[in-house]
């Protein structure tokens, strides 16, 4: 533990289980306006902010909508989820208590916006375990830019090559990388394709957080 001070982690696809919903949202939201989903859509959207996909699908596909009636769409249709039915992934409790234990400070970075991560963190109960939460929201630029990671690591104090950045895909592995962090490179199905590349670019890769108990 000696040679990092802070952990920055992702939360979809990273500590919990919710990239499966996301792609149920997804389905239903193009079955709605009798469009066939491109194979393609949930690997271009993943790093960006919600505003950034309600801007890109509206363009793609020529939708008639406004953004934010595409944002309250999808939130209304994922509020529910992550108060309720998401979970985390197999260990990650257990590895935020041993960071706590040895006074790491640990810190969110996510694309998506509080109306669901602060739910799903307290619904299982971990939300207390983090010391600064930040949005892509906040900070306007999407994970192709460091901006959200170094945003997070001045909150918690430190400076990047302090901290260790747990992300599933590649697009945010690498930009962690490129502003001297180092990067955990965490599994999930969605990121599949990507795989051997993360493995090659994360400074550790982990199938389940139990290899790092």
């Amino acid at each position: 533990m000696k040679e990092f001070k802070g952990a920055i982690f992702d939360l979809d696809g990273t500590i919990i289980d919710s990239m499966d919903v996301w792609e149920t949202i997804d389905i239903k939201f193009f079955e709605k306006r009798n469009i066939t989903m491109p194979n393609d859509y949930i690997e271009k959207i993943n790093s960006m902010s919600f505003e950034e996909v309600a801007k890109y699908t509206i363009e793609r596909f020529n939708l008639n909508e406004s953004v934010d009636s595409l944002i309250k769409e999808w939130n209304d249709m994922a509020i529910y989820e992550y108060s309720n039915n998401i979970k985390l992934k197999p260990n990650v409790k257990e590895y935020l208590v041993k960071l706590k234990k040895h006074d790491i400070k640990i810190g969110l970075a996510t694309s998506s916006p509080k109306e669901l991560y602060e739910p799903v963190l307290k619904n299982n109960k971990v939300y207390d375990y983090f010391d600064t939460f930040t949005s892509v929201d906040d900070v306007k630029r999407d994970k192709n830019y460091p901006d959200i990671y170094l945003y997070t690591a001045k909150k918690l104090g430190l400076y990047p090559n302090e901290c260790i950045i747990f992300e599933d895909i590649l697009i945010a592995i690498n930009t962690a990388k490129e502003s001297n962090f180092k990067a955990i490179g965490v599994y999930d199905k969605s990121s599949y394709n990507d795989l051997d590349k993360i493995k090659v670019k994360s400074d550790k890769f982990i199938y389940d957080f139990k290899e790092l108990l």
